[in-house]
């Protein structure tokens, strides 16, 4: 099936197009929408900019909108708008998305595409997220924390490739002060660097981090892509 994929440059959004590509369906396209703030309904904010440089690696297009509103009916508005213009222009079938166990996004995407007549596919669909965060790792997907805002996680998180190592580390916070593992909540906010359907890696080459004494965020000032990696 020829799909568009919601793309936010985080590990569920990067890791949903292996899935699917795994699947055997074949992604024509990215959609990628910029929120006007953090207090987005649907979207992710941070590093957003910087699909741009995950669409070159990934070798597919991508078409954006900048949203002027954090009001969901712009950002559904807009949604649609860019799935109309994937359709004339990719002939897609159908949506990916990386949600998790948002029943509220699951909802809102499954009406836009509806209206759409396209079907909507979720891979990572109320799946264990133990399992999931070691299975990014044993699939070579290389992700940082772009933004953290939850009790056990602190500064130290920010700007880091995650290992093995640190699962374990976040399972071990995550059951001691109940944040979801996989982020899901919104405590954490990631950006992947690397992993198997990139050409060439992202590079940072300025960053900051910024911390108030409980939530932070990592803000990547400018990066390029290494093809001199492989």
């Amino acid at each position: 099936m020829k799909l568009a994929a919601l793309f936010s440059g985080g590990k569920d959004s990067t890791y949903s197009i292996y899935k699917v590509k795994q699947m055997g369906h074949d992604v024509k396209c990215l959609v990628t929408l910029f929120p006007k703030s953090p207090n987005s309904h649907l979207l992710h904010f941070p590093t957003i900019e910087l699909t741009k440089l995950q669409s070159k690696t990934l070798k597919i297009p991508q078409i954006t909108s900048t949203l002027h509103s954090d009001e969901l009916v712009e950002e559904m508005n807009v949604l649609k708008i860019l799935l109309e213009k994937a359709k004339r222009d990719f002939q897609i079938e159908g949506l990916v998305h990386g949600g998790i166990s948002s029943e509220f996004q699951k909802e809102c995407f499954e009406k836009i595409c509806r209206e759409n007549n396209l079907e909507i596919i979720t891979p990572l669909w109320k799946i264990n997220a133990k399992e999931y965060m070691n299975d990014l790792i044993v699939s070579n997907f290389k992700f940082i924390l772009t933004s953290v805002s939850s009790d056990g996680l602190d500064e130290t998180w920010l700007g880091k490739i995650i290992s093995t190592h640190d699962i374990s580390q976040l399972n071990k916070l995550s059951d001691k002060y109940g944040f979801n593992l996989n982020f899901e909540g919104g405590e954490a906010e990631t950006f992947v660097v690397d992993c198997p359907l990139f050409s060439d890696p992202v590079i940072i080459n300025k960053s900051k981090t910024i911390w108030d004494g409980y939530r932070g965020r990592f803000e990547i000032e400018d990066a390029s892509l290494d093809s001199n990696a492989r």
